[in-house]
């Protein structure tokens, strides 16, 4: 009875008619994936004197910038596909738009293309959410294929890294750096009422956690002032206090042997954390005589020795290349 089921014309035109569609859909993901290489290798070419601009983002460096307190289960959702920004492990493999890299994604990309195709459900993908954007665990080639293919939703199970900073969608590795600046410093600015104590509102950084440094300063400047004195000093005396007599003074110092000039693309407090930090290592080593100007002096003739260093290594460098090239 079996046999002539398997026999009979309808299932043998039904199997024909399945095979042909399982092989259309095969090519149709093969062109899929052929025109997803394509367009990765034009947004390569697009961007090839801004590299940073086509990468992906690493889950990793973005929880370094971010810091996120902890993590929270939140477990089965549907998610927009173009809130997926950047991946836990598979970074280097796919550009900014989720766009394979390399040919030797094709045959799993194939696959799930043509699962898609086939109107099959695959299981939910794997992600981290952090600062409103989704970051994938697993499910890298979904994504992609989601992207390329329109998808303007897919299902997720998501755990949560806690962050205040919240992200936005065309978020980038040094936009994100800036975007946690400028959050650093309304927070420090909000908390302290640093501006409206001091009317100074250019204190400004290039890497994160100098605002906790600059407090933790303030806080050191405010335990020496209570030594003092027989009254607890208030916090914002201590602020004032420190601004005026340390953080001033050591801005004096920067701009009256213009060290701005020698640091490209930073900011004088850059400057400051930096020359407080070398000055506190030289009183340890040389005694608390040790003069701020001395101390100013010092780490800019090591800077520019390092920078010396660094020059007379790619000279060298050029000059290898050049007898290579010639030879």
């Amino acid at each position: 009875m079996f046999c002539h089921i398997l026999d009979s014309p309808f299932f043998i035109y039904y199997h024909y008619i399945t095979t042909m569609q399982s092989d259309a859909f095969r090519f149709q993901a093969q062109e899929d994936f052929s025109k997803a290489r394509n367009k990765a290798w034009i947004n390569e070419m697009q961007n090839i004197m801004h590299p940073d601009k086509k990468r992906l983002l690493s889950l990793n460096d973005v929880k370094k910038i971010l810091k996120p307190k902890n993590e929270v289960y939140i477990g089965l959702k549907t998610v927009p596909i173009k809130k997926i920004v950047g991946s836990e492990g598979r970074y280097n493999d796919f550009d900014n738009h989720f766009l394979p890299r390399s040919n030797e994604l094709k045959q799993r990309w194939v696959n799930i293309d043509q699962a898609h195709l086939s109107d099959i459900v695959l299981p939910p993908i794997q992600l981290y959410e952090l600062g409103g954007l989704y970051f994938v665990r697993d499910g890298n080639h979904r994504v992609s294929v989601g992207k390329a293919q329109g998808v303007e939703f897919i299902d997720a199970e998501v755990i949560s890294l806690q962050s205040e900073v919240q992200l936005p969608p065309d978020v980038r590795l040094d936009t994100l750096l800036d975007a946690v600046i400028r959050y650093e410093k309304r927070v420090f600015y909000n908390e302290t009422h640093f501006g409206d104590l001091t009317d100074y509102w250019d204190l400004d950084f290039t890497a994160t956690g100098r605002y906790d440094v600059i407090y933790n300063h303030i806080l050191v400047h405010k335990y020496y002032m209570n030594e003092q004195q027989h009254t607890e000093i208030d916090f914002n005396d201590a602020l004032v206090a420190w601004y005026k007599t340390v953080y001033l003074p050591v801005i004096a110092v920067i701009d009256k042997y213009t060290l701005l000039s020698d640091f490209k693309d930073r900011t004088k407090s850059d400057i400051y954390v930096w020359i407080v930090k070398h000055w506190d290592r030289l009183k340890q080593k040389n005694g608390n005589d040790f003069s701020l100007d001395e101390a100013a002096l010092d780490f800019v003739a090591l800077e520019q020795a390092s920078h010396a260093r660094h020059g007379s290594f790619f000279t060298r460098l050029k000059a290898l290349l050049q007898q290579y090239l010639a030879e």
